[in-house]
């Protein structure tokens, strides 16, 4: 019986700055191609579920040698990217049977800062899933997302959960921080969240119950591997 993690990206191919200026974005390369890598190796499917069901618009700056390692590096993604059914035939969150699914991964890249963030129908599938105690996986800026996850009182679904994601520091040092309308690790303390920066850049990852986190594009590979580990291999 085949095994299924679904992935919730985000469909905005910008951020919006405190200016008013869009920021060119979408989703970071390496935090939706490694993940879908170990998972698939580790025999699960993957269904790839984004705001209308639109192909999720990649980081043209996660593509380059400079941020993937090497050119032969990115020359891998980029062609991960381009041709994976996955990635190239999403459906649309509001279509998605939560209880298809083993698990939701949820890669980061600031396109999620713009729409999962307040995606009523992102947060209804990360409070279902939470709610049948199934894994979450979400990394970088990925946990935007989980502020959508909200009751009719506005208390989040995740209150009281420890988690990382990416940091002020990491959101300074990329050179962000200043034009920023809010800064991720501000935003999930705020909503009750108990969050754990790690050193800038290096894999770092928080487990707290059925949530697990990742810092940063180095966490991504790490955690999609303690998620195969949760879960167990698929038959």
């Amino acid at each position: 019986m085949s095994r299924t993690v679904l992935f919730v990206m985000t469909g905005s191919d910008h951020w919006t700055l405190n200016d008013g200026t869009k920021h060119a974005t979408g989703f970071w390369a390496e935090e939706a191609v490694a993940p879908l890598e170990i998972l698939k190796d580790a025999g699960y499917e993957v269904t790839v579920a984004t705001p209308g069901g639109v192909v999720p618009p990649v980081d043209k700056g996660s593509l380059t040698a400079e941020r993937t390692g090497s050119a032969e590096a990115a020359a891998h993604i980029r062609d991960v990217v381009e041709s994976a059914p996955e990635f190239q035939n999403p459906i649309a969150l509001s279509d998605v049977v939560v209880d298809d699914y083993d698990a939701v991964f949820v890669p980061g890249g600031h396109g999620p800062m713009e729409d999962l963030a307040v995606d009523p129908e992102a947060g209804k599938i990360l409070t279902a899933v939470n709610g049948a105690d199934r894994p979450v996986a979400i990394v970088c800026h990925g946990p935007a997302a989980l502020l959508s996850a909200t009751d009719g009182d506005g208390k989040n679904t995740f209150v009281g959960h420890t988690v990382t994601g990416f940091t002020n520091a990491e959101e300074d040092q990329g050179g962000l921080a200043a034009k920023a309308p809010w800064l991720l690790q501000d935003r999930l303390t705020a909503a009750g969240l108990t969050v754990v920066a790690g050193e800038p850049w290096a894999p770092h990852i928080e487990t707290d119950r059925n949530l697990l986190t990742g810092q940063n594009p180095a966490s991504s590979g790490p955690l999609a591997r303690a998620l195969v580990e949760r879960l167990g291999k698929a038959d």
